[in-house]
């Protein structure tokens, strides 16, 4: 499939700047973020080719390439530091990746970046990844699954506070309890006051006299813990689960972080995966079924379904049983299964095989057509 050109995609022009064009990215991705649409795929799709597009223009060795060669003068790059992007493009991962060292989180994305920042310090306990195997039977089934992280979590000791039992935290002297403090400074152009986090409290306001000897006073330890992730029927490499707040634990009774689960899913040995839900299966099968037709049994994810084929078919030609692939994600449709029958040439054919093998050489011989002619 063509690509659409990276300037049509985030809708500027070819003179647009840096800050242009992240702003018209950040307008893009808030409005397809897969979050926010659950009950649309093509916004999967869309947030990606946005993603794509930004990492080139927002890159001026990239943009110069771009603009001298299109598509062709990026494919191959790296994106990210990961996988090229020139050919079948970028998953979900890198897409999200790329937007969350860019904006700085799931909060500050979806609407927090245009809050009035407070001089205190963030308490929030930091994002988790975790990646998730599965095989292609838990993709057709759906599966749920248990994951045990490390990570920092709560004091049972202090509940969190980082304070002893019965103690108080008081309020810091230097900063009276404002976290902030607040330099004068008065110059020819005139005055001008520099505010700045309390060294003292650290832009916390309140100062721990008795921490928790546990934790020392950070409400937190380090531990593990089991989650539970359910995944649905019909997920892909690339996808994810967001399990909101589990992930590590705020500093002080900060709120928690988020674990996203990364799913990959590995190889059959029989299938391959071909689009989002369509199967593609390789069928050895004998000459003598090609040629006379017949009914043969087809092995299926959920079992195995009978695939009619009529007299005369060729080898390697296509077979689509409708219906017999995986579930699309959030949806009761199921894909389709592709078979391809390839002829089963014997190794080591049998004494009997070898003669009837002989005698159908010698038939067939004078039957078999010239190069460019029809059968």
């Amino acid at each position: 499939m063509n690509k659409r050109d990276y300037y049509e995609v985030l809708g500027v022009g070819k003179s647009a700047d840096e800050n242009e064009v992240r702003k018209a990215y950040r307008k893009l991705a808030m409005q397809h973020h897969p979050d926010r649409n659950p009950d649309d795929p093509s916004a999967e799709d869309k947030f990606k080719e946005a993603t794509e597009a930004y990492e080139v223009l927002k890159d001026p060795q990239k943009r110069q390439a771009y603009d001298q060669f299109g598509h062709a003068g990026v494919s191959g790059q790296g994106f990210g530091g990961g996988s090229p992007f020139g050919g079948g493009g970028i998953d979900l991962e890198e897409a999200l990746r790329s937007f969350m060292q860019d904006f700085g989180g799931f909060d500050s994305f979806f609407g927090g970046g245009g809050r009035r920042r407070s001089s205190r310090p963030d308490r929030s306990g930091r994002d988790l990844r975790v990646r998730l195997k599965l095989d292609l039977l838990e993709v057709f089934r759906g599966v749920t699954r248990t994951v045990k992280i490390r990570k920092n979590v709560l004091c049972e000791t202090c509940s969190g506070s980082g304070r002893k039992a019965g103690s108080r935290p008081s309020s810091c002297r230097t900063c009276q309890g404002a976290g902030e403090v607040r330099t004068v400074r008065r110059t020819l152009l005139g005055q001008f006051v520099d505010v700045r986090a309390c060294p003292d409290c650290h832009g916390e306001g309140e100062v721990l006299k008795s921490p928790c000897g546990d934790c020392q006073g950070e409400g937190r330890v380090q531990g593990t813990e089991t989650l539970t992730v359910k995944v649905p029927p019909g997920v892909s490499t690339g996808d994810y689960i967001p399990l909101r707040g589990q992930g590590e634990a705020g500093l002080r009774g900060g709120p928690a972080g988020d674990v996203i689960v990364v799913i990959e899913v590995g190889e059959h040995d029989l299938f391959e995966r071909v689009q989002k839900s369509d199967l593609f299966l390789e069928l050895p099968v004998s000459v003598g079924l090609l040629a006379l037709g017949g009914k043969i049994e087809v092995p299926t994810l959920d079992g195995k379904a009978l695939l009619k084929i009529p007299a005369g078919t060729q080898t390697h030609e296509l077979f689509r049983l409708r219906g017999k692939g995986l579930p699309q994600l959030n949806s009761r449709v199921h894909g389709n299964l592709i078979v391809r029958l390839i002829i089963w040439t014997p190794q080591k054919p049998e004494k009997e095989e070898k003669e009837l093998l002989k005698r159908l050489d010698e038939l067939q011989s004078k039957r078999v057509p010239s190069p460019g002619t029809k059968n």
